[in-house]
């Protein structure tokens, strides 16, 4: 179970949060989430997604494979963007990924929990580092892997509804829910296979409205903004 006020948060943040309207990166959208999270004094991984720029499952002018390993080099791009900012802020930050370049470190769960107590943020891109695989359940791998104390999705919506609020006006929020329910009930607000990990090491789970100002800082605060999966 959660503590009452996490210490170390895993953020899972889509690569749509830092599109422009007309480009695949909004500096104002960047600016405010990276001063946003580089202003709560806890500790802060990130696993970024690249919506922004190429969703591979939704490309059917590429093979699944190439799509998805496509997208997972798209994550780095993200992953660096971010850096940029963060750097600007006074931040201190360590990028890894999945996928080998020369400009990220590999995949260490030992050096990236260091470098969280040490101050820095973790970036963590490149997915899995294999196809077929949504960031999603990158996300509850890495939270798990570095003993973070929740794994927290940022989403379009406030949280999980018992219906489609896009079709349904009198769709309810669901503030809690247990990953049974979740799963048996297949809500598409976060990939299944995830949730499925996160239940086996008891890695609770909020989802919740990125474009709320305050989410953040109330969440880490240990204040329930969305809707808490565990």
């Amino acid at each position: 179970m959660m503590a009452e006020k996490p210490t170390r948060i895993l953020l899972k943040l889509s690569g749509e949060a830092l599109k422009g309207e007309n480009s695949p990166f909004s500096p104002v959208s960047l600016q405010r989430l990276c001063e946003s999270i580089a202003s709560i004094p806890i500790q802060w991984a990130i696993v970024v997604g690249a919506g922004n720029l190429i969703r591979g499952a939704q490309s059917p002018w590429l093979g699944r494979v190439e799509g998805d390993t496509m997208g997972m080099l798209a994550t780095v791009l993200n992953a660096l963007a971010l850096q940029s900012y963060f750097l600007n802020l006074g931040k201190r930050v360590l990028i890894q990924s999945a996928i080998d370049t020369q400009l990220t470190n590999s995949i260490s769960p030992r050096e990236a929990r260091a470098a969280l107590a040490d101050g820095a943020i973790v970036i963590f891109a490149g997915g899995t580092g294999s196809p077929l695989v949504t960031t999603d359940t990158a996300a509850a791998i890495r939270a798990i892997s570095i003993e973070a104390d929740l794994l927290i999705k940022g989403s379009n919506v406030a949280g999980v509804y018992d219906g489609d609020p896009s079709q349904d006006p009198s769709a309810s929020l669901l503030s809690d829910l247990s990953f049974d329910d979740f799963l048996a009930q297949r809500y598409g607000v976060m990939d299944q296979v995830a949730v499925e990990i996160c239940r086996e090491h008891g890695m609770p789970i909020e989802v919740f409205h990125l474009e709320n100002p305050n989410a953040l800082a109330l969440i880490a605060a240990g204040i329930k903004v969305g809707t808490r999966i565990q």
